[in-house]
């Protein structure tokens, strides 16, 4: 092996293979090692006898023998000097001369030219002996050997000393902890800062880290040591917890550096491993990452106490059980092993063990807090955070320590509104206000526990800044719950009453509004009182979301009564329908100058207020999405998106008939509950959306028993049950199957709360999950009993007239309904006269008596009768003008046979 080789081993150039020599008292050379023959390039017999100072390229660089000092012959001397190679080469070395003791005369009967015996057959001799047969070594040649000298090149002597100089100041820095291990990871050497705190033992020599260190933080650094001795790949910067023993709350979060030692031979003799305290960096770090979290946490609600409630999670987080709180965070592993942690390694924590937030009263209601007449600003109590559950003990030096109570969600507190930031050293504990835009929003305070240590000022500012951005948050849900309250306020107000009831059906009706960006949808139902004891149901989809879809909505629910009110058959109505979609659609294509011109004004106003505020002053809230009139809160242009699509089922119910016809318009097909618990889906062929293509639609009639419970939903509610359609109607029908066959005990079908049983089908569905708008409209169906209707057929005869007027007084007599008598001849009498004349026959009568008298009159014509105002000259024309004026409401509507004209009464009351 080289004199090379051994430094890259980090081995001394004068110990291992290094360029040795014997020099006897006169400098003489007896001796020298095959790496100084290599070296120099001269063999051993070339050399013996010479004078040392001979190989050299300028003599004067080694010193005379005979002028060597005291000191120089019994320490020897050392330097550097330039010497000539058998090839010619100048080598410089640097060399060391050390002293050997003088032989004892008496221990060599041969005298003193024979120290250590004779000469070897090669004639080679040995070191002091005495001369060979080739005169090599005599008495006359070299002497005994008096000095040793070793040498090797000067830059690898350099090189060396640079070695020593780094391993020797490497142990001796106080900002980094060196260890040397051995292969059983006991300790060889240590710097004296190891680790620079308390809990250590004196001298470490032959202890493990489990000797003086908590088991899971030993475990945690030996695991990375092992796996350097396995493998050999050195661990770089692997930060882990360290703590005593003694002191089990302290401790330091350390970065681990090491490598493996080996032997010449390739032997794992140990490992070496740099700690550098990081702990204050890892600070650092954990508050950045704290505020990245709170951050996202507040940003990701629209809703005032959400945003507080996630403000509160963030700055006290629940921690594990078995935890201490006290135990500091784990690390971020980046070495060897990273993503792990050792047994008992702690979350991260957040600030606080015990966290606060109050939050102005206006801000709930979308309101700019004011103070009051005592000038401080009325707080309601939003969240509250605990990182133990109340009553859980925080292991501290001390003992147990339980945070202060929690007090209560929902109390009332007041604060000024010029607040400042409050920080006290006992207890531990801080409080910012959350202010935006000028105004006194809310504020935060947070506490620690007395076994924690104190907040520093560097929590304060995080504190601050935290709490800013919270307020922005806050102030964002404020503006959002102002727009979404008037939003909702819109569309309710466009809707109809959650409850209805009528002869035919008792009905109840759910709407969960989707808590998107926009807030609000389209989606409507309604419960359309028609003529002879009918109702129509109705439930349709307003594509999109926004302001603009509530008000198509609106829109096409006007549209309907409207239609409803001619007594349209379902298809024919969605035909009409369909065709005012279509106009709307159209109407939507065009451009509106003047309000382009509106738009770009209020734009050009908005950069001018920009340009006066500063920069981003304008703009919206970074966090959180608001509902914002202009748009539809992603910047986009609710005019640009306008949505007129939509789909409609459009349902009546006779209960005389207990029949029911409906139609569909690509909606989902309504859900029947019988009364023994069967759930069945109207086998409906619904028709294309309204505004598509304009085809027509076909009507499906069924037969309802009474007690019946119909079902008519969006397509949200389907989406709230399960992500596939199929999925969400199997769902559906299970819930109502559910509910029609109550537990034993349990309120019975016909006589459960409606509204209450609605309630239950979307209890699960809370609203900040719903991508889509949910509707739905449960009616329960009734029957107007046989006994409660009369009906007669005449022919085209006048005299007919007569026979049905006295029918329908003994009808009328028969009810009790003696007062109606009067009235009821005379509307008898004018519409069957009518129907003679203008139509022919066969003419149909019929009463009904269901919460109103309701007489009919049905005719094969299709001609609808008009009422107007007759003259003084004329002879007719007076007859429906009577009938109006006598009746409560009448009407007519066309049949499959012709057309009916019916007229309705109050009862009497009593």
């Amino acid at each position: 092996m080289s004199t090379a080789d051994a430094l890259q081993r980090g081995r001394s150039p004068f110990v291992d293979n290094a360029v040795g020599a014997l020099l006897d008292a006169d400098g003489r050379i007896v001796r020298w090692t095959p790496e100084a023959a290599r070296l120099l390039g001269i063999d051993a017999r070339q050399v013996r006898g010479r004078p040392a100072r001979e190989l050299l390229d300028d003599p004067a660089g080694w010193p005379a023998m005979s002028e060597l000092t005291d000191q120089q012959r019994a320490e020897g001397w050392s330097g550097e000097a330039v010497f000539r190679s058998g090839r010619g080469e100048r080598l410089a070395l640097s060399f060391q001369v050390l002293p050997l003791d003088a032989p004892d005369d008496s221990e060599h009967p041969d005298g003193p030219g024979t120290p250590e015996g004779s000469a070897t057959p090669d004639g080679s001799g040995t070191a002091g002996g005495s001369g060979t047969a080739d005169g090599s070594g005599t008495a006359d040649g070299p002497g005994t050997a008096r000095y040793l000298v070793l040498a090797a090149p000067t830059p690898q002597i350099a090189r060396w000393r640079q070695d020593q100089a780094f391993t020797s100041e490497l142990f001796l820095q106080d900002r980094v902890g060196l260890a040397v291990f051995d292969e059983r990871l006991r300790l060889v050497r240590t710097n004296t800062h190891l680790l620079p705190y308390s809990g250590l033992p004196p001298d470490l020599r032959g202890r493990r880290l489990g000797d003086f260190l908590q088991p899971q933080d030993a475990a945690a650094v030996e695991r990375g040591l092992h796996d350097v001795l396995r493998t050999g790949r050195p661990l770089i910067g692997a930060e882990e917890i360290v703590r005593t023993i003694e002191d089990p709350s302290g401790g330091a979060v350390m970065a681990i550096s090491a490598f493996r030692l080996q032997a010449p031979d390739g032997q794992v003799i140990g490992v070496t491993a740099l700690f550098t305290d990081v702990t204050e960096l890892h600070r650092s770090g954990e508050r950045l990452a704290l505020l990245h979290r709170a951050t996202a946490a507040v940003g990701g609600s629209l809703s005032v106490a959400g945003t507080a409630e996630e403000l509160a999670a963030v700055l006290a987080p629940p921690v594990a059980p078995a935890t201490p709180v006290a135990a500091p965070p784990a690390p971020v592993r980046t070495g060897p092993g990273a993503g792990t942690t050792g047994p008992g390694a702690a979350p991260v924590p957040g600030l606080a063990d015990l966290a606060v937030v109050d939050v102005a009263e206006a801000v709930f209601t979308g309101g700019e807090p004011t103070p009051g007449r005592d000038g401080r600003v009325l707080l309601r109590r939003a969240a509250v955070a605990v990182s133990a559950p109340p009553g859980a003990p925080a292991q501290g030096p001390g003992g147990p320590v339980a945070p202060p109570p929690p007090p209560p969600v929902g109390a009332a507190v007041h604060a000024h509104p010029d607040e400042q930031s409050v920080h006290t050293d006992f207890p531990a504990s801080m409080a910012v206000p959350l202010r935006a835009g000028g105004r006194l929003l809310g504020r935060v305070a947070v506490h620690r526990a007395p076994n924690r240590p104190p907040y520093l000022p560097a929590d304060l500012e995080l504190l601050r800044e935290i709490a800013d951005r919270a307020a922005l948050a806050l102030d964002n849900a404020r503006r959002y719950a102002r727009e979404h309250r008037a939003a909702v306020g819109l569309q309710r107000s466009l809707l109809p009453p959650s409850q209805a009831e009528t002869t035919a059906v008792s009905t109840a009706s759910v709407y969960l509004p989707t808590d998107t960006a926009s807030g609000i949808g389209g989606d409507w139902f309604d419960v359309i009182p028609l003529s002879s004891a009918r109702v129509a149901l109705v439930a349709g989809d307003v594509v999109g979301h926004g302001l603009a879809a509530s008000a198509t909505m609106g829109r096409l629910r006007t549209a309907v009564r409207t239609l409803a009110d001619l007594d349209l058959e379902p298809d024919e109505l969605l035909v009409h329908l369909d065709d005012l979609v279509a106009q709307l659609m159209v109407e939507a294509e065009r451009p509106d100058e003047d309000e382009d011109e509106e738009h770009r004004a209020a734009e050009d106003r908005e950069d001018d207020e920009a340009e006066l505020d500063g920069p981003g002053a304008a703009s919206r809230p970074p966090v959180g999405h608001g509902l914002w009139l202009d748009g539809t809160g992603d910047g986009t242009d609710e005019q640009q998106t306008v949505p007129f699509g939509a789909t409609c089922v459009y349902a009546v119910y006779d209960p005389v008939s207990r029949r029911c016809a409906m139609a569909s318009a690509g909606h989902p097909p309504p859900a029947v509950a019988a009364p023994d618990g069967r759930v069945t889906y109207v086998p409906l062929r619904p028709g294309p959306p309204l505004g598509v293509t304009g085809l027509p639609f076909e009507v499906t009639e069924v037969e309802l028993e009474p007690g019946s419970l119909l079902a008519l939903y969006t397509d949200g509610l389907l989406l709230g049950y399960a992500d596939d359609l199929e999925e969400g109607m199997d769902a559906l029908s299970h819930r109502l199957a559910a509910a029609a066959n109550p537990p034993e005990g349990a309120v019975t079908p016909a006589g459960a709360s409606l509204r209450q049983l609605g309630r239950d089908l979307v209890a699960d569905l809370p609203a900040h999950r719903l991508t889509d708008d949910v509707t739905l409209l449960l009616a329960r169906t009734r029957a107007v009993p046989a006994a409660d209707t009369a009906g007669w057929t005449l022919d085209a005869d006048p005299s007919g007239v007569a026979r049905v007027r006295e029918a329908a007084t003994a009808q009328l007599r028969q009810w009790g309904l003696e007062e109606l008598e009067f009235t009821t001849e005379l509307v008898l009498s004018e519409l069957v006269t009518n129907a003679i004349r203008y139509a022919g026959g066969p003419v149909g009568v019929r009463l009904i008596r269901a919460e109103r008298l309701t007489c009919e009159v049905s005719d094969p014509s299709a001609t609808q009768p008009r009422m107007r105002r007759a003259r003084l000259t004329d002879e007719g024309g007076r007859g429906l003008y009577l009938v109006a004026q006598l009746t409560t409401r009448w009407g007519s509507r066309y049949t499959r046979r012709g057309k009916t004209i019916w007229a309705e009464q109050e009862l009497p009351t009593g």
